[in-house]
């Protein structure tokens, strides 16, 4: 530890020299002239301009992007983005969203952002994964002006400081980091693919080649399902007491919800594999359960009448249902939801069970693979962000080589 400068910087331990953002890194944006005079958004643009929006928990979301002509990055370069380069939103209700660019010449900045492209004195995944730290969240507050619309001017971001251990400690924990990343990364792509197949063995068995002689029936005569209510106020923790409880979309997550409340009290339930939609505001939003939890009045849970283990049927078809079930979004006087007669008015095609069954021996394999991945993801989750604050405090060291 003799190469380390002994340092303390608030709560959080550090025994590695702390460097201000500024002195290892170049910190630019898209002025604002350059916006208004250039940037010209087009449907068939060949780079994406980056909003804050497209900002969310460390990564890029792309899932509502505006374009830009080629020509128009290439001639402002100090805001045309490469890979590696890291990312920090400064202004507003968004403020402190980051992520790491992914691939050169793909992306622009765009107002709200900011670009960080470091130098030779760090490891660019190390200083990213440094932004994921609960320390460097909560120490942002530090850095900004205002209060009805919080801001972070350029100067103060070039201040905030960074621990850095010597460049070869700083590649190895990100070498460490990375591997977890990428396996979580690489489940979550394995994820999509899998319920795209399932989805599409559903809409051809039961959507392109339905049989006109199917009974016509409505939702209650295949599915039971259970309306949400809300237990008492005083019943709630967040310390793991009692049973997990979902309120509505705010929980829910790729397939199952995030654990965040707790209740003491619970009054309607819903079981292992039931398909939970959000019925408030916004309406339709889907679910799986992966526990028995409490329901509060936002969510519904379903299960497949006949046979509770077809939850992969349940699931999808509830999931051919969103189109008819989101228009609920535009029924109330203010915010939307769907009761519980509307469910029980809501018509069907009822296929016979024994095209059910064969439907879940083809993708229920396929369905409980996205289940195992979940939980090995989530498990990987609790080992990084574990890991993450000992690695950047020192408490645990990598053995690396000191080789540039």
């Amino acid at each position: 530890m003799s190469e380390w400068q002994e340092t303390k910087l608030g709560r959080f331990p550090l025994h590695w020299e702390v460097l201000p953002i500024g002195d290892f890194s170049d910190v630019t944006k898209l002025a604002g002239f350059e916006y208004t005079k250039f940037i010209n958004y087009v449907e068939d643009g060949e780079i994406i301009a980056l909003r804050a929006l497209n900002l969310r928990d460390g990564f890029l979301d792309l899932t509502d992007i505006k374009r830009i002509k080629k020509e128009i990055s290439d001639n402002l370069i100090r805001s045309k983005l490469f890979k590696d380069d890291i990312l920090l939103t400064y202004v507003g209700a968004n403020i402190g969203q980051f992520a790491l660019v992914d691939a050169d010449d793909t992306y622009h900045l765009a107002p709200n952002i900011c670009r960080i492209r470091v130098g030779d004195k760090c490891n660019p995944y190390y200083l990213y994964s440094y932004f994921r730290t609960s320390y460097f969240q909560d120490n942002l507050v530090n850095y900004q002006v205002g209060s009805s619309q919080p801001t972070m001017p350029m100067g103060n971001i070039r201040k905030i400081l960074i621990p850095l251990p010597p460049l070869p400690e700083q590649r190895a924990i990100a070498s460490v980091l990375s591997i977890l990343d990428n396996k979580i990364d690489l489940l979550h792509r394995q994820n999509k693919n899998l319920e795209a197949m399932a989805e599409t063995l559903f809409r051809q068995w039961f959507v392109e080649e339905a049989d006109e002689e199917w009974e016509e029936g409505f939702l209650p005569d295949e599915f039971d399902f259970t309306m949400g209510q809300s237990p008492p106020g005083t019943s709630y923790n967040q310390e793991g007491v009692g049973m997990p409880m979902f309120q509505g979309n705010a929980d829910f997550g790729f397939r199952f919800p995030e654990e965040r409340v707790y209740t003491t009290e619970p009054k309607r339930l819903a079981y292992p594999h039931d398909t939970l939609i959000s019925v408030r505001a916004p309406v339709g939003a889907q679910n799986m359960a992966k526990v028995e939890c409490c329901i509060g009045r936002g969510v519904s849970a379903f299960r497949y009448k006949a046979n509770n283990d077809f939850y992969t049927y349940t699931y999808f078809k509830l999931r051919s249902l969103m189109d008819e079930i989101k228009k609920f979004n535009d029924g109330g006087t203010v915010f939307g939801s769907i009761s519980k007669t509307d469910f029980l008015q809501m018509e069907i095609a009822i296929p016979p069970e024994d095209m059910i069954e064969k439907f879940e021996i083809h993708a229920k394999p396929l369905n409980d693979k996205v289940i195992e991945n979940c939980i090995q993801i989530k498990l990987l989750e609790v080992m990084r962000d574990t890991l993450l604050p000992k690695l950047m405090s020192g408490e645990v060291r990598i053995e690396c080589e000191d080789v540039r």
